[in-house]
C-alpha cells in the first residue's frame, strides 16, 4: 500500500514507518520542514497558508494522521493551549478539505486521538469507547479533534480513531522523562502515586495502527492502551528495577507539581483505568501485556 503519515518526524511516526517499510509498504511522510529519511519520501505542508506539496496524496491508499503539538512539551499558558488545540483541529480540517478534492480517495483515514477524551478524574470505573467525554481542557481538545476526523466519513473514507495512552519507548515520550531522575537517584512517585497509568509499548501501538489500516472491519474509536494498567508508583518502581537504581526519596508532593506545571499537572496527578476490550475483540493481539515486560524490554 501507499501510506501517508503526518507528523513524520515524531516518536510514533518513526517507529511506524520502520514497521510498514519492513512489510513492503511505500511510506510518505508529511512534515512542516523537509528532513532526510532513508526509508520514506518526505513532503512538506503548511496548514496556515493552505499548502500541500504536489504529489503527496497521489495514489495514497491510507492516511495516518499523527500531527499535533506536544501536550507535555511546555507549561500550559493561554498561548500554548491555543497551539495544542489548533495544531490538531486545523490539521485535520485541512486534510479533510484536501481529500474532498480527490477523485480517488484513500480507503482509510486513521486519526490519532487520546485517552484524554475521558478526562483525568480518578474513579473506579473503567472507561469504554462509548462513555461520555470529560470536561477539562484536554477532553475538549480531543472531542473536537475527533469531530473533525468524523467529517471524513462523509467522503466515503473509513475512519479509525485510536485513543492513545502513555507510549513507552526508548527515546522520547513519558518513559524517558520518568527514567532520567531515577537514573540520577532523585526519582520518586508523583503525588499520591496511586494515579493510574494506561501504558502501551511503542511496538504494540505501531502494530495496532497497522491492524486498523488493514482490517476494513475496524472503524470509529478504539482505546489504544495495553492490558493491566499500573499506578504511577508501580511504574516508577519498575523503572528503578530495570535500570538498577534505588528509590529513596519521598513522593513529590502534589502542590509542588501544581506550582511547577500549573494546569498541566492534572495529566500526571490524576487518572483512571481505560478498558481495551474493543481492540482485543477486533482480533488484535498484544506482544506486551504486562508493564514489567514492556519496561524491561526498553530499559533493561
Amino acid at each position: 500500500m501507499i501510506i501517508l503519515i503526518t507528523g513524520g518526524n515524531g516518536l510514533v511516526a518513526s517507529h511506524l514507518t520502520a514497521l510498514l517499510v519492513s512489510k513492503g509498504h511505500e511510506v510518505r511522510l508529511l512534515s512542516r520542514k523537509k528532513f532526510k529519511s532513508l526509508t520514506a519520501v518526505v513532503y512538506e505542508w503548511d496548514i496556515q497558508n493552505g499548502y500541500l506539496e504536489a504529489g503527496a496524496l497521489e495514489g495514497v491508499e491510507a492516511v495516518i494522521h499523527l500531527a499535533g503539538a506536544g501536550v507535555a512539551d511546555s507549561k500550559w499558558t493561554a498561548k500554548r493551549k491555543e497551539v495544542i488545540y489548533n495544531s490538531r483541529i486545523d490539521s485535520t480540517r485541512f486534510l479533510h478539505d484536501q481529500l474532498a478534492q480527490l477523485a480517488n480517495r484513500p480507503k482509510v483515514f486513521i486519526s490519532a486521538s487520546a485517552i484524554g477524551y475521558y478526562g483525568y478524574e480518578s474513579f473506579e470505573h473503567w472507561s469504554k469507547e462509548g462513555d461520555a467525554s470529560g470536561s477539562d481542557f484536554l477532553a475538549k481538545v480531543t472531542v473536537d479533534w475527533e469531530k473533525e476526523a468524523d467529517k471524513i466519513v462523509k467522503l466515503g473514507v473509513r475512519v479509525v480513531k485510536p485513543r492513545i495512552g502513555m507510549v513507552l519507548a526508548e527515546r522520547g515520550g513519558a518513559l524517558e522523562k520518568m527514567a532520567q531522575p531515577v537514573w540520577w537517584l532523585v526519582g520518586a512517585p508523583l503525588g499520591s502515586g496511586q494515579q493510574v497509568c494506561n501504558w502501551i509499548h511503542i511496538e504494540d501501538l505501531s502494530a495496532m495502527i497497522e491492524h486498523f489500516m488493514l482490517d476494513d472491519q475496524t472503524h470509529g474509536a478504539y482505546n489504544a492502551v495495553g492490558p493491566n494498567p499500573v499506578t504511577n508508583a508501580e511504574l516508577t518502581q519498575l523503572i528503578a528495577q530495570a535500570i538498577r537504581r534505588p528509590l529513596w526519596l519521598p513522593n513529590v508532593p502534589a502542590f509542588v507539581l501544581k506550582l511547577l506545571l500549573g494546569e498541566m499537572a492534572e495529566i500526571v496527578l490524576s487518572g483512571h483505568r481505560i478498558d481495551n476490550q474493543k481492540v482485543i475483540g477486533s482480533g488484535f493481539q498484544f506482544k506486551y501485556d504486562r508493564a514489567q515486560a514492556a519496561v524491561m524490554d526498553i530499559l533493561g
